[in-house]
């Protein structure tokens, strides 16, 4: 068989697995009673291992859909060469002083040759019954001092090259879009916007039935995220590691942005148009549904109508993919997998991203393929001392940017779900 037919064969099954799970949900009902179940068999822990079952069936399935699909990618684009090239990042390290320097002054007499010439250790020696005490030492200039960490050689303390970071919000969204490159400074494509489909059966001699396209223009101007950092002179050529550590905070800082903005962006110069703001995305209210039958319907809505895609994806904060692997029949079992296994995160074979710019309560549906993330210029990181006053006053701002446009080509591919 061929990749193609392999793939279509598998996508049938996922679908069917899909149906069967989606079946047993509505059986149990919202309360998930698995006394209602009929289309499993056995008694409750049986039907809960049939629904795992299932699961891990539809899980199995996905991959093997993906896989299918990237082969066939794969040979698609076996005549393009990609040139991938980055930018390594140099790691800061520690300079260590010695713990003696050579010109230390030579003692008159060893600290060891002292205490063993103590009157306190010859009496101890001797058998004296005197505890043997803190020793004294009898200076050059004839003074006694007790050494202690205080009034003698205080130990020496290195700071080690760990460095903690503060808490921040972790990467989510960006690495889940596919990632492209643009020339330009707009998007500009076109879309379909016009499709009217009277073929028809026509006998002989008669009029042929008219059909009707017509195309929109649509643009997505790429836009600029930037920041900037004053820095001293100092504080750059004292400190081994710093330029490292200041390139990779910044680089993180447009990144954690970006993902924001990929969420939520308005549209209104200069900020991008973000999931939520598009025009012409759908939405499924959860009302009275469990969380994962809403998602599903949402997914339907994308596969009919106006969507006619592959949802992938979905997007959860955190707390709110938190209530769904917590879900649990009426007797107490947990629904979304043993809490000592293993699992990837997935819904009805749905890769599940956390995003935790999405306000919690509204998840988001979509099929990824229609999304695009193109790079106009890739993060720099510039420094000069040309600004404002610096230069008279040792400073250096460290600047850094990217240029970039977010477009979803299809709006009715993507369907947020409300009331989580």
């Amino acid at each position: 068989m061929s990749l193609k037919s392999d793939l279509v064969e598998s996508r049938g099954k996922l679908e069917d697995r899909k149906k069967q799970l989606a079946d047993v949900f509505a059986e149990a009902g919202k309360d998930y009673d698995m006394s209602k179940v009929k289309s499993l068999e056995g008694d409750e822990t049986a039907k809960v291992e049939g629904i795992r079952k299932l699961n891990d069936e539809i899980n199995d399935l996905q991959d093997k859909v993906t896989g299918f699909v990237d082969a066939i990618k794969a040979l698609d684009d076996s005549t393009l060469n990609d040139d991938d090239s980055g930018k390594g990042k140099g790691t800061g390290g520690v300079k260590h002083q010695n713990d003696l320097d050579d010109d230390q002054p030579v003692q008159q007499k060893s600290i060891g040759e002292m205490f063993v010439k103590s009157p306190a250790y010859t009496e101890f020696t001797s058998g004296a019954t005197t505890p043997l005490t803190a020793l004294e030492v009898k200076t050059l200039d004839g003074m006694k001092t007790l050494m202690t960490t205080s009034a003698g050689w205080a130990p020496q303390s290195l700071r080690t090259g760990l460095m903690v970071p503060s808490a921040q919000k972790p990467i989510q969204v960006i690495d889940t879009i596919p990632l492209g490159r643009t020339g330009y400074v707009s998007i500009i494509y076109m879309e379909e916007t016009t499709f009217t489909n009277n073929a028809a059966e026509t006998s002989e001699g008669s009029t042929y039935a008219e059909s009707a396209l017509a195309l929109t223009q649509r643009t997505s101007p790429v836009q600029k995220i930037a920041t900037f950092l004053p820095v001293t002179d100092e504080q750059l050529e004292d400190v081994e590691g710093i330029p490292s550590y200041i390139d990779n905070r910044l680089t993180y800082m447009l990144r954690a942005r970006l993902d924001s903005q990929i969420i939520n962006g308005d549209g209104i110069a200069p900020n991008l148009k973000g999931i939520l703001n598009v025009s012409g995305i759908q939405t499924q209210a959860k009302g009275a549904d469990p969380t994962p039958d809403a998602v599903y319907k949402a997914m339907t809505l994308i596969r009919t109508g106006t969507g006619q895609a592959n949802p992938d994806t979905v997007y959860f904060n955190p707390s709110d993919w938190q209530n769904v692997k917590l879900l649990r029949t009426a007797e107490g079992m947990y629904i979304w997998g043993n809490p000592a296994d293993v699992l990837p995160d997935r819904i009805w074979g749905m890769n599940v991203a956390f995003a935790q710019v999405l306000t919690a309560g509204t998840a988001i549906v979509l099929d990824s393929s229609f999304t695009n993330l193109l790079m106009k210029r890739d993060i720099e990181i510039q420094v000069s001392n040309s600004h404002s006053t610096f230069f008279v006053e040792g400073k250096q701002a460290i600047r850094a940017d990217v240029r970039c446009a977010f477009v979803v080509y299809r709006p009715a591919a993507v369907c947020k779900v409300t009331g989580i």
